[in-house]
């Protein structure tokens, strides 16, 4: 049976509709970085989308195919998430770890506020980093051939495309059902929680509002969509 890293690893992706603290490791991620309104037909987040699962899939058949990775396990492609915020940024193409996460100056409220600070009916000035797992077994070569692999096959620009490492550390998290929209009553939730346990937020240009869909949206009424949403934390006064 292929590992399923929702169910091996429920703590990250399937916690509880109240809020909890989690401290998540480092992981590796294929990633693709841009602005606009995630909602727009064909638009860049959509397209994200396609070119994140071109990679993964590649990296996933690769056990049908003469490249051979070490350490390779059958196993489910991990859901899409994402790292959202809006305000002036300095988005860098070219990243390759944590501490290349965008400079998110100048965005003001969201910064200290979280999701209090970002306006749904200003989707279009969304900036985003969508991601896709990556298994532990992937290495930066191994992304690489699968980027070559892939551009060859599909006849496809995979140049946005590129290998993030993210070690989020402790965060409140909670299981939000629902519209996307309705977001902030959860973070509100979250925020209150982390509030009594003697947290205080850390949105910071290296720590970000981060989302993980559970849910095919393209298929899943509004209300009953799942989705997790996670902030970064930090002992309150450190």
């Amino acid at each position: 049976m292929a590992f399923d890293y929702k169910k091996e690893y429920k703590e990250f992706y399937m916690p509880k509709n109240k809020p909890s603290i989690v401290t998540v490791p480092s992981m590796n991620y294929i990633a693709v970085r841009g602005t606009g309104n995630p909602n727009q037909e064909d638009g860049e987040y959509k397209q994200s989308i396609g070119l994140l699962y071109g990679i993964a899939f590649t990296v996933k058949m690769s056990k049908k195919g003469d490249h051979r990775i070490e350490g390779y396990f059958d196993y489910v492609v991990p859901p899409l998430e994402g790292f959202w915020w809006q305000g002036a940024a300095s988005v860098k193409p070219n990243s390759n770890a944590a501490t290349d996460m965008p400079s998110t100056e100048g965005r003001g409220h969201f910064q200290q506020e979280g999701v209090k600070g970002i306006d749904y009916n200003r989707k279009e000035d969304f900036n985003w980093i969508s991601v896709i797992r990556l298994p532990d077994f992937v290495t930066k070569a191994d992304f690489d051939w699968a980027v070559g692999v892939a551009t060859t096959k599909k006849k496809t620009d995979f140049s946005k495309v590129e290998f993030l490492t993210y070690d989020e550390g402790i965060c409140v998290q909670c299981m939000h059902i629902g519209s996307y929209d309705d977001e902030p009553a959860t973070v509100a939730m979250m925020h209150a929680f982390m509030d009594q346990q003697g947290y205080e937020l850390d949105i910071t240009d290296k720590r970000l509002h981060h989302e993980i869909y559970l849910s095919d949206a393209r298929k899943v009424d509004p209300e009953k969509l799942k989705t997790v949403i996670r902030h970064p934390i930090k002992v309150k006064g450190k």
